[in-house]
């Protein structure tokens, strides 16, 4: 239970890092620069917990996972971005 708490944690912060960190490519506001950072910084202390709870092998593994599917996610969801047929069946391969 514990680990899926500090994994929800961190990848929500990962996920919010990215999101600004995108919202300042298309907008160029300083601010979203610093809360990106801030974000991933916390996201970071977060996944040293996630560490000490469940070994650094599966706290990369399901951060990694997590993140990929949620961020892609994100990208076409929010952001309106667009695969093409060669990188979603790259994308889904692995």
């Amino acid at each position: 239970m514990r680990v899926a708490a500090i994994l929800f944690i961190a990848v929500c912060l990962f996920l919010a890092g990215a999101t600004a960190s995108r919202a300042y490519v298309s907008n160029s506001n300083l601010w979203l620069l610093a809360t990106a950072l801030v974000l991933y910084t916390l996201g970071s202390l977060s996944m040293i917990a996630l560490m000490r709870t469940s070994g650094l092998s599966l706290a990369i593994s399901l951060s990694s996972v997590a993140q990929l599917i949620a961020i892609n996610a994100i990208a076409v969801l929010v952001f309106d971005e667009r695969l093409s047929w060669h990188q979603a069946v790259a994308s889904s391969s692995g």
